[in-house]
């Protein structure tokens, strides 16, 4: 079958190195490529582009192998030229939706659905009340918690390509997997951002449309304490500000823990979904987001998750190939 040559095909691309790199040598060269990265970080703050995020992630992959040739360490080239060009796409059809769309921006439906779900009140605004102050002021000291929904924010940009690069090290066929999931939860998003384009709360509450309740936007507020920020090298200058619904940031999230507890099945699996969690407890409190756009995110990287499910079922894409051994060479492991 060809499913079966495919997959034939997958081993032996994933058959790539020799074992050769020694323990002391990817001790040494590993903990220089994290020097390396937190002095950047200190000085620029936390990349957050896709494509600087790519040329970190391949550093870190020749830092772990440091031994192998050099074709083994452009095999990485060779595997993610296609998902960081998708992505890039992604990133740009982002940026133009809000200029491309001719559908009305929503603004009140969602304060409507929360103030249902909750109510009649508004969960932002009592997140707001509650660990802010009223009104809540956006330059008052941060606190603790203000720096750790800072930081769960900031993952967004980097956990499901580390996962990614983890997964290619690893199980290339697990691999293709999670980056079909991935680069598709994405391109899912982006086609509701052109259907029906969403203001988040913090616009909706500038606008006028919180009479009464306005909120404030508090996302940069935990980097008060760090010093640092996020920073963009290539990708800058494209943003939505309406591409409220659905919430990417919970939706990825969400999509990173189901995907650790479909592949572990284990108790400690289940303790992932605390990530998502405290991620769209941040996006709400930071008036990023509604609960609904939350709730669509989570609902999204299940539906991309049956999609896909079905797809490889249907190709025969069932299982996965197990790691190799690696082969025996020359160079001792200690």
């Amino acid at each position: 079958m060809a499913s079966e040559v495919e997959r034939e095909d997958d081993l032996q691309a994933h058959i790539r190195h020799s074992g050769a790199t020694s323990v002391a040598a990817r001790v040494l060269a590993f903990g220089g490529f994290l020097a390396i990265l937190a002095i950047w970080t200190l000085k620029f703050g936390i990349p957050s582009d896709t494509v600087q995020i790519f040329v970190w992630l391949w550093g870190a992959t020749i830092a772990w192998n440091i031994q192998e040739p050099a074709q083994h360490h452009l095999g990485f080239i060779r595997d993610w030229w296609a998902p960081l060009l998708a992505l890039v796409l992604y990133f740009y059809g982002r940026g133009l939706a809000d200029e491309l769309y001719a559908m009305p921006v929503a603004f009140t439906m969602p304060i409507d659905v929360d103030k249902w779900m909750f109510g009649g009140h508004l969960p932002t605004l009592w997140l707001q009340e509650q660990w802010c102050g009223s009104p809540c002021d956006p330059h008052s000291d941060a606190r603790w918690f203000d720096l750790l929904f800072t930081l769960v924010y900031s993952t967004h940009f980097i956990f499901g390509l580390t996962l990614a690069v983890v997964l290619w090290l690893r199980n290339r066929v697990e691999w293709k997997k999670w980056m079909r999931r991935y680069i598709g939860l994405n391109f899912a998003g982006l086609a509701v951002y052109v259907l029906y384009p969403m203001a988040p709360p913090w616009m909706a509450s500038r606008d006028g449309y919180m009479v009464g309740e306005e909120v404030v936007r508090l996302t940069s507020r935990g980097w008060g304490d760090t010093g640092m920020g996020r920073y963009h090298l290539i990708l800058t200058g494209v943003g939505n500000p309406v591409a409220a619904m659905p919430s990417l940031h919970a939706g990825t999230a969400f999509l990173i823990s189901f995907y650790l507890i479909s592949r572990f099945r284990n108790a400690w699996a289940w303790l992932s979904l605390l990530y998502p969690i405290v991620m769209s407890l941040g996006l709400i409190y930071y008036a990023e987001h509604y609960v609904i756009d939350t709730i669509a995110g989570a609902a999204l990287a299940v539906a991309v998750i049956l999609v896909c499910g079905w797809w490889e079922r249907a190709r025969g894409e069932t299982g996965a190939v197990r790691e190799p051994e690696p082969a025996t060479s020359g160079v001792s492991e200690g």
